[in-house]
C-alpha cells in the first residue's frame, strides 16, 4: 500500500546514521607502487611525476613521502 505523505506531517530524522562519504584526494602525493608523485584533482588522478628527477627541493619530496603516501 503506497502512503502520501502531507506537506505538514513530522519527518523522523536519524540524527546517528553514520553516512560519511569517502574523502576525495586533492593535491599531491607519492604513490609508493609507481615510485611517482601524483597529484589528484577532486579525487582523479591529473599529474604525474616519478621521483628520480624530480624538480621539487629535497625536503618537500621527503615531507611528502612521509605524510602522504598512498
Amino acid at each position: 500500500m503506497f502512503v502520501t505523505r502531507r506537506q505538514n506531517d513530522p519527518v523522523q530524522l536519524d540524527l546517528f546514521e553514520i553516512d560519511e562519504p569517502a574523502p576525495t584526494l586533492n593535491g599531491m602525493y607519492y604513490e609508493k607502487a609507481t615510485d611517482k608523485f601524483v597529484s589528484f584533482v577532486l579525487g582523479r588522478r591529473y599529474y604525474e611525476e616519478p621521483a628520480k628527477g624530480c624538480p621539487h627541493l629535497k625536503e618537500w619530496q621527503d615531507r611528502i613521502k612521509r605524510e602522504r603516501a598512498i
